[in-house]
């Protein structure tokens, strides 16, 4: 089963498209373990005493690789951003004015380890380096970056580097067929069912999910849930509060708008009002090229 193919994990505001955040799907042959890149367009100049608009992140049940290139001093910052169980606001402090360009990979949940040269364990809910677990990576895309002119022109360059380090060995069929049942499910089902469906005990499923996830299955199945909720109230023009509750295995309404606020620390109204004040960025039409900006 093509497991991108059934699930579309969003972010709190998917209708994004900025300058300096816009969404690209990847090659076919990737498209298996990377939900999209992101970043800049072309090198954005952030003038001085200015900072960009918080933004809102919620459990996506994705792992990210993050490069920025700063061109007025000549350096690269990165990051590696593990599974994210909390909702949290991101806030960076105006600095002076310099020229910059932003680079990202946005793996799905099973899809980081095929290509890192560590765990995924202790990743959950914090940042490392990126030379932490994908240092060749790293090293390959941070030394081609000062060459970008677009994204669109530095894609193809990340896809053979990406493809060069697929690491094929690390597919684990307990993990895909596991998370197979769970996204037909849309996570809503008992880890007994879950540990029956792959024959394996809950000890062995909790220490995969752990190396190759850096979550409890349990606890990405609440997720999954979540995110097939989240798009579901985002994008089914009549959709149905009580109905979603028994289709999501809530045990009333009230049980399913509790979650929703934990997981997207507001109500579904805020959230939903959140995410449309983007929709006319969708209009943004970018330069020809066989990449398609997501919308």
């Amino acid at each position: 089963m093509k497991l991108h193919r059934i699930y579309n994990p969003i972010t709190a505001t998917p209708f994004k498209c900025t300058d300096d955040y816009m969404e690209f799907a990847p090659c076919d042959a990737l498209k298996p373990y990377i939900r999209c890149f992101w970043g800049s367009m072309t090198p954005v100049v952030q003038a001085e005493n200015t900072a960009p608009e918080p933004d809102i992140v919620i459990p996506d049940t994705c792992m990210d690789i993050i490069f920025t290139a700063d061109f007025t001093n000549n350096s690269v910052d990165s990051s590696f951003c593990g599974i994210d169980e909390r909702t949290f606001i991101t806030q960076r402090s105006p600095k002076a004015q310099k020229t910059f360009f932003r680079f990202a990979i946005r793996f799905y949940a099973w899809g980081a380890s095929m290509f890192a040269e560590e765990s995924m364990k202790n990743t959950k809910n914090t940042y490392f380096d990126v030379d932490h677990h994908f240092p060749r990576i790293k090293r390959e895309i941070e030394k081609r970056l000062f060459d970008v002119t677009t994204i669109t022109q530095f894609i193809p360059v990340a896809e053979e580097i990406l493809l060069h380090h697929f690491q094929e060995r690390y597919q684990n069929p307990v993990i895909f067929q596991s998370i197979a049942k769970m996204l037909e499910t849309k996570g809503n089902l008992s880890m007994t069912d879950l540990q029956r469906e792959v024959v394996v005990s809950s000890r062995q499923l909790e220490r995969l999910y752990l190396e190759h996830i850096g979550v409890s299955p349990k606890s990405l199945a609440a997720m999954v849930r979540y995110q097939y909720l989240w798009n579901g109230l985002l994008y089914h023009n009549y959709f149905n509060i009580a109905d979603a509750s028994y289709q999501y295995g809530y045990s009333d309404q009230a049980h399913l708008c509790h979650d929703f606020r934990k997981y997207h620390s507001m109500s579904i109204s805020d959230a939903r009002k959140l995410a449309m004040q983007n929709v006319g960025n969708i209009q943004y039409n970018p330069p020809v090229s066989k990449y398609t900006v997501i919308e």
